[in-house]
C-alpha cells in the first residue's frame, strides 16, 4: 500500500504541472481504493497541506494579504461547515462521486475557465471554495475563478492561492483529525510521510521539466480516469 501511495503521490504531484488538475483531485481516488472515502479525503488533505506548506516556503512572500483576508476568512468558516457535513451526509460515496465528476468537468470546460468575477465577489468565492474544500477537497477550480480577476501578477496569484489553500486545509484537518483520532488515522503516518515526500519530489521534478502548462491529451486522459473511478465509487464497486 505504501509503495502504491508513493508512486501515486509522485505521479499526481508531477501531473499537476501538465494536466491542470490539483494534487488532491488525482491522489484522493487512489487513496479511496484502500480506505473508506472519508479516511481517503482526510489522508489526502494531510499530504495536500504539507505539500502546500512546501510551496508556501518557496513563494509565500508574494501573497497579497488583502485578498487572502477577503477570500480566506469566509473560506475558513465554510471549510469547517463542509468538513463537518462530510461525516453527517448519508450515501457519502455517491455524494463525493458526483462532486468529483462535476469538478473534473468544470476543469475541462473552456467556458468555465473564461468565467471571472470581480473583487466584490471574493467573500462568496471564499464561501464556495471553502465549503467544497472541506466537504470533498475540491477547492482549486472555484478559487482560481475568483482570484483570476484580483489584479494579481502570476507570482501573486500562485502565492495567494497557496496561502488560502493552507487556511482551508488547516480548518478541515482540525475537523477530520478530531473525527478519526480514535479510528486509527494516526497509525497511517508512514503512508502519509512517504506520500508527502514523494509529492515534494514530484513537484520539484515537474517544475524542472516544464512550467505550468496544459497538455490537452493528458488532461482528457486524467479526467476520464477520474470519472470512471467516480462512477465505480458511486456504484459501490470500490
Amino acid at each position: 500500500m505504501i509503495v502504491v501511495a508513493i508512486i501515486t503521490a509522485f505521479a499526481a504531484s508531477l501531473l499537476t504541472f501538465f494536466s491542470g488538475f490539483g494534487l488532491g483531485t488525482i491522489l484522493m481516488p487512489v487513496m479511496a481504493i484502500f480506505f473508506p472515502v472519508e479516511v481517503a479525503i482526510a489522508l489526502t488533505a494531510i499530504v495536500h497541506f504539507l505539500n502546500n506548506l512546501f510551496k508556501l516556503i518557496l513563494i509565500g512572500r508574494h501573497a497579497r494579504w488583502m485578498v487572502v483576508f477577503r477570500f480566506g476568512i469566509p473560506a475558513m468558516l465554510a471549510a469547517y461547515l463542509g468538513a463537518k457535513l462530510l461525516f453527517d451526509l448519508p450515501h457519502i460515496k455517491q455524494v463525493v462521486a458526483v462532486l468529483m465528476i462535476i469538478f473534473v468537468l468544470l476543469e475541462l470546460l473552456p467556458q468555465f475557465k473564461k468565467v471571472t468575477l470581480g473583487l466584490k465577489w471574493m467573500p462568496l468565492g471564499g464561501l464556495l471554495s471553502g465549503f467544497f474544500g472541506g466537504l470533498s477537497g475540491h477547492q482549486g477550480a472555484l478559487r482560481s475563478m475568483f482570484l483570476i480577476r484580483a489584479g494579481l501578477s502570476k507570482e501573486m496569484f500562485i502565492a495567494t492561492g497557496v496561502v488560502i489553500a493552507c487556511v482551508i486545509d488547516v480548518t478541515r484537518l482540525s475537523v477530520y483529525t478530531a473525527q478519526f483520532s480514535h479510528d486509527g488515522l494516526y497509525r497511517e503516518w508512514p503512508l502519509i510521510a512517504s506520500a508527502t515526500v514523494s509529492a515534494f519530489v514530484g513537484s520539484y521534478v515537474g517544475s524542472r521539466l516544464l512550467k505550468k502548462v496544459t497538455i490537452s491529451t493528458l488532461q482528457v486522459g486524467v479526467a476520464i480516469a477520474i470519472m470512471i473511478f467516480a462512477i465505480l465509487l458511486a456504484l459501490n464497486v470500490v
